[in-house]
């Protein structure tokens, strides 16, 4: 159920759900040590990401978080929250913003709300419409981890 209290039926959501201002919650996903450096030193080897020691001697002052790694994590949880697609998903169009105001720490506890900005019918395709989405990731302590602003195809209710 979406902070609104309002739910699709069968639990999924659709394009005619997508309201504008409706928010939708996630779940939390704390922040590993081991899994950020791993997930650094496959796909974004610099010194703060992938070693603490490097991580305290930089302007950070301590291991951070690539922001891939916190986009990822972003991802899954809402993949895994209340905006709950049915089998056909949801294909990403486009990022218009992708922001990180607050590094990640080990020990950070995210979660992430996303709220509707637009939502139009596609003119090309009448099974789907197009969304705009504003999906906030917060810390433990409610500061903005991650911003992102994208456009989703996303499918109408099944007839």
């Amino acid at each position: 159920m979406s902070e609104d209290g309002q739910q699709s039926s069968g639990g999924y959501i659709y394009f005619e759900d997508m309201t504008v201002g409706r928010h939708f919650n996630t779940g939390t996903v704390t922040m590993e040590e081991a899994e950020m450096i791993r997930f650094a030193c496959e796909y974004d080897p610099q010194p703060m990401h992938v070693d603490p020691e490097a991580g305290r001697a930089s302007i950070f002052g301590g291991l951070i978080g690539s922001g891939w790694y916190t986009a990822a994590l972003t991802m899954k949880l809402v993949i895994g929250g209340d905006m709950r697609a049915d089998e056909r998903g949801r294909v990403g169009l486009g990022i218009e913003l992708l922001r990180w105001p607050t590094p990640t720490r080990p020990g950070d506890t995210l979660t992430a709300v996303t709220e509707i900005l637009e939502a139009r019918p596609s003119s090309s395709r009448p099974d789907r419409g197009i969304v705009k989405l504003r999906t906030l990731t917060y810390n433990q302590d409610r500061e903005v981890m991650q911003e992102l602003v994208a456009n989703v195809l996303v499918p109408r209710r099944p007839a």
